[in-house]
């Protein structure tokens, strides 16, 4: 297991010199593709342009089980200064999909060594995780549309949480996440007669308002919702021009899929009241959703099954994390889990500049997919 874990920490490093965002992933898949050609025994297929299936069959027929790890890279500069840093400038993997991606190439070496004997394993390297657009991409895909999967499965490092504590709970994982951009378009007037134009500055102080009165940023209730405001603009620095242009970017949250499609509804009504209102056009452009990680119970157990092998420790929380992950869209459609994998309590948080994947856990993240593969067959 000590040269596997080298192995695997060698390729991570790789990764993480050469971090590529989403839907950019080209040399991420082609370093993937060359390690598993290197390494493995396995069928290897591309998925949604700049991600990868790796198939293996067992001997027999049994569950067709999924096993995911995200490949893009956020865009951030880093300020880390060891010998493998990122060369991209702005560009680094500062969510630890490197060390997703190692976790997964591990569990194909096991499964090149240790052949299950039956069943399918699938093992996913899912571009664009980032922006939501990657699950969605793979589940149109014409070969992916075929497959009957049993179960699918993710994990997440967290930083946090003690190295190597395996994070579980049933139901909402992770949370539904939506953006949205509001632009206003009135029409500019000079300074000294706004009454001539349409300035959009009443109805932005109502949007403000209305996420305000709406959000109920309590996370241990079943309706909790979040709107955060996060950009904001209007007219120019032109001190004798009224405004008659302006932007409100917002990003939304809930634990219930219901919920955000209610309180969306509800705020594309507040629009378009304000449309008739303040004299003005008011169009949105929703962007970057996130659907909630739904865990199946069945799915759950096997992943403490499996942590319970390998003697380490099972924290099972009761709130869902805020956070929006892509794999969400998978347990929508299939049973399955996503779980967490502490990354250390001292751990820089995920996307901050200084963040690094820690290569201790690589090891245990892959043993522990391995065992759960063999506990769903």
């Amino acid at each position: 297991m000590e040269n596997l874990k080298d192995t695997l920490e060698k390729v991570r490093k790789e990764l993480h010199k050469f971090p590529e965002v989403s839907e950019e992933e080209y040399e991420t898949k082609k370093r993937i593709q060359t390690f598993l050609e290197q390494h493995t025994s396995c069928e290897v297929l591309p998925v949604a342009k700049t991600g990868l299936l790796a198939i293996f069959n067992g001997d027999k027929e049994g569950k067709i089980v999924m096993l995911r790890a995200d490949i893009d890279a956020l865009p951030i500069q880093e300020v880390n200064t060891f010998e493998y840093k990122s060369v991209n400038e702005g560009v680094s993997h500062k969510c630890g999909h490197d060390g997703h991606t190692a976790i997964l190439l591990g569990v194909a070496k096991l499964l090149t060594k240790k052949t299950l004997p039956k069943g399918k394993v699938l093992l996913l390297f899912q571009p664009s995780e980032e922006n939501g657009r990657g699950a969605k991409s793979v589940l149109e895909d014409s070969y992916f549309k075929q497959l009957n999967i049993d179960y699918v499965f993710a994990l997440h490092n967290l930083p946090g949480f003690t190295k190597r504590e395996i994070v579980v709970k049933e139901n909402e994982f992770t949370s539904n996440v939506k953006s949205v951009v509001i632009t206003l378009e009135g029409k500019t007037a000079h300074a000294a007669e706004p009454e001539k134009g349409y300035n959009p500055a009443n109805a932005i102080a109502e949007i403000l308002q209305f996420v305000k009165k709406e959000t109920k940023n309590t996370p241990e209730d079943s309706d909790f919702f979040l709107a955060t405001p996060i950009h904001l603009t209007m007219g120019e620095k032109a001190y004798g021009v009224s405004a008659g242009y302006g932007e409100v970017h917002l990003t939304l949250r809930s634990w219930s899929t219901s919920l955000m499609k209610e309180k969306q509804k509800k705020l594309e009504q507040q629009l378009q009241n304000l449309e008739e209102k303040e004299n003005l056009s008011i169009y949105t452009s929703w962007f970057e959703e996130f659907y909630a990680n739904k865990n199946n119970k069945e799915a759950v157990e096997y992943i403490k099954l499996a942590a319970a092998q390998l003697n380490l420790a099972i924290n099972e929380i009761n709130t869902p994390f805020k956070w929006g992950e892509d794999f969400g869209l998978f347990t929508q459609q299939y049973k399955g889990a996503m779980f967490g994998l502490g990354a250390g309590k001292n751990t820089p948080a995920l996307h901050n500049p200084d963040y690094d994947f820690p290569d201790e856990i690589t090891i245990t993240g892959t043993q522990l997919f391995y065992n759960i593969l063999k506990e769903v067959q």
